[in-house]
């Protein structure tokens, strides 16, 4: 198969892409580099540009008549960025979505794979989930993919257009063979603070402590991101057979471990790893923080034929193994 990846420069994107590959699929990456970074394509069939611009799509289309599918990964992602600007976050997650679906629309292309979230869920009073769990994203960003979930459900409903979400948590890892990997120098989440606090001998803030969780904490569901680019490789695969004919024309599936992890379980696991423990301290959660979920994952395992194969001590050690193939490819901050 020869498949577009928007955002295909990105942590996921970029990720399936390897994974792709690796399948022996033909990748087609679109990203603006905004986010992404531009060694993930090198190799790679690579389009410099937005996912809004018909014209640079329809060039897509025409150099790769034989692109059967487009997994769409391009997104801002950051919460507190997202409350903060929640005009700019609809703009670009929202708006050039449906500019994306209408020029796919146009060229032909009517499967896409919807890289969307699980933060869109109300999580139960036990904290999990499943994909008839109620909808309340908590934040903008979370907004943003249920609003694009529910775009597709409709334009599937009406159009040629058949589409699958795949809603997943908390990624974390790189690619085992460190291909691709997280691409921010100061990432935002959880590991990524802790990574940060650990390389400099810092503290590490527990942001949120008062949750109804085992142990105040935020609760998530770490899941490898090589696991969640082979469920989205086996989501291609099975695509005809999930979605249109006699089923429904979009198809929600959680991607998740099924096992949900504390902060705090995180920051002791990350000590396991690395052999000293962590130290920490607690904060007041940040804006649109939310206690967390994790998902249940009877669906993914009966439609993709998927299971993850990592656990989050594997996710911790390729995390920092990663961290410092990254540092190599950014190279020193500028003064």
């Amino acid at each position: 198969m020869k498949i577009l990846v928007t955002g295909g420069a990105g942590y996921i994107g970029s990720t399936v892409a390897s994974a792709l590959l690796d399948e022996g699929h033909t990748p087609v990456i679109l990203d603006n580099l905004v986010t992404g970074l531009e060694a993930f394509t090198e190799g790679r069939v690579f389009y410099r540009g937005d996912i809004a611009d018909g014209a640079l799509l329809d060039r897509i289309f025409r150099e790769h008549p034989d692109i059967t599918a487009a997994v769409h990964c391009a997104a801002l992602i950051v919460v507190p960025d997202s409350v903060a600007e929640p005009l700019r976050y609809y703009r670009e997650n929202v708006a050039k979505t449906i500019a994306l679906l209408e020029h796919l629309e146009r060229n032909g292309c009517h499967r896409v794979l919807f890289s969307s979230s699980a933060s869109v869920y109300e999580p139960g009073t036990d904290f999990t989930v499943d994909e008839d769990s109620p909808v309340a994203a908590g934040s903008p960003y979370a907004q943003t993919k249920a609003v694009i979930d529910r775009i597709l459900a409709d334009a599937a409903a009406g159009t040629e257009l058949r589409a699958v979400s795949l809603r997943y948590f908390n990624p974390i890892g790189a690619d085992p063979r460190m291909r691709t990997g997280l691409q921010l120098r100061e990432p935002s989440h959880a590991l990524g603070k802790m990574i940060a606090a650990w390389e400099s001998g810092d503290v590490f803030r527990v942001t949120g402590t008062d949750w109804p969780t085992s142990d105040g904490s935020g609760i998530r569901d770490y899941i490898h991101v090589w696991d969640l680019a082979r469920a989205h490789v086996a989501a291609l695969a099975r695509f005809d057979d999930i979605v249109g004919g006699d089923r429904p024309p979009h198809l929600v599936v959680n991607l998740g471990t099924g096992k949900g992890t504390t902060v705090r379980e995180l920051a002791a696991a990350f000590g396991g790893v690395t052999g000293i423990p962590l130290r920490t301290e607690d904060a007041p959660s940040r804006p649109g923080d939310v206690a967390g979920a994790y998902t249940r994952t009877e669906r993914s395992a009966r439609l993709l034929g998927w299971k993850p194969e990592y656990d989050v001590r594997d996710g911790i050690r390729d995390s920092l193994a990663w961290r410092g193939r990254l540092l190599e490819l950014l190279g020193p901050v500028e003064d």
